[in-house]
């Protein structure tokens, strides 16, 4: 699914880009307004959320990262033979190497997936209920990337503050 979200400095303008969608027989089911009288941050909570963005991302790094980082660490212990743990034979040493490796690697699929940023920052909400709080009102639109590019086009127009396309996998 692809939407598109527009934002408004005031009621004003967001009606009249609704009524300009509305005039071009855009389809009204597939168009939401956010913001005073109309819907509300909790509902617009459940149409994006990035940290679920950032967690997929996440995801597909690792499945890459930790077994590129065993296989780093334990060929790095095989050609090196440093003996990490006393006792040990050489090939246990570069398992180890390897899950120290495959470790680095899941750090490495945190930081870069975006992981990071949402330790950090928390749950603190989507970038549209920062624009919502500011009083501004947003015009979601919902559909796949042609109806989606007919409403970008439509909207342009209209002077929005931004105006943003998001594809949802």
């Amino acid at each position: 699914m692809n939407y598109l979200v527009a934002t408004f400095p005031e009621r004003f303008s967001a009606e009249a880009a609704y009524t300009t969608l509305e005039l071009a027989d855009y389809p009204q089911e597939r168009v939401s307004v956010y913001g005073g009288g109309y819907k509300t941050i909790d509902q617009l909570q459940a149409l994006y959320d990035p940290f679920l963005g950032a967690r997929r991302e996440m995801q597909r790094m690792l499945v890459w990262l930790v077994p590129f980082g065993f296989f780093a660490g334990f060929t790095f212990n095989q050609v090196t033979q440093i003996q990490i743990l006393e006792g040990f034979s050489a090939l246990d040493n570069s398992i180890i190497g390897g899950i120290f490796g495959a470790i680095a690697g899941g750090l490495g699929s945190l930081t870069v997936g975006g992981g990071l940023k949402v330790i950090l920052s928390g749950k603190s909400g989507t970038p549209f209920q920062a624009r919502l709080l500011q009083g501004n009102y947003l015009i979601v639109v919902t559909g796949n990337e042609t109806q989606v590019r007919q409403a970008e086009r439509l909207l342009q127009n209209q002077s929005p503050l931004y105006l943003q396309a998001y594809e949802d996998e």
